[in-house]
């Protein structure tokens, strides 16, 4: 194990923070740890009573292009990753989760972040209509799980939250 011998706060931001931690290492030397710090999220993996899974395309900034991804969203301090789910599901996607449960947790790059996302899937249902936050533009796509593969190879589905959840969906289906 690596004991952390100083650390400072290098930046402070809304999403995350970024911590220089000075580590000694178990044979005693010594190296520099960057750390992003992240309050952890969620996804959710809506699928309708028909079989259908409920995604969001939108546009992301730090890569230039629309990505098509499961209902994501950052945790509150406190609140229970159920409870950011269904708030997130119904603000992204307008549609209610009649059912949830947790499926899945995953870390989303353990070297330089904290990040932990935790996965749910949900029996979606009502749609009325999305109320995103004020700096999001979304457009509900409902998709086949058939047409997921494709989807994928073509890039459309590329994040690693999205690609994870529908992989292990599918991987169920097929058993």
């Amino acid at each position: 194990m690596e004991r952390a011998r100083s650390s400072s706060r290098a930046y402070s931001g809304k999403i995350v923070s970024l911590r220089v931690d000075e580590v000694e290492m178990p044979d005693g030397r010594r190296t520099t740890r960057e750390v992003v710090e992240h309050p952890g999220a969620v996804g959710i993996l809506p699928i309708t009573p028909e079989g259908r899974i409920v995604m969001v395309e939108q546009y992301r900034y730090a890569i230039g292009r629309k990505l098509l991804e499961i209902p994501a969203g950052t945790r509150e301090p406190d609140e229970p990753a159920d409870e950011t789910a269904r708030r997130e599901l119904l603000e992204e996607t307008g549609y209610r989760a009649e059912r949830i449960e947790e499926f899945a947790r995953f870390y989303t790059s353990p070297g330089w972040a904290n990040e932990e996302i935790v996965l749910f899937k949900a029996l979606a249902v009502g749609g009325r209509g999305p109320t995103p936050d004020p700096d999001e533009i979304l457009r509900i796509v409902v998709v086949d799980p058939a047409d997921v593969p494709g989807l994928m190879r073509d890039g459309l589905i590329a994040d690693g939250k999205t690609m994870t959840a529908v992989s292990l969906y599918l991987a169920a289906l097929e058993r």
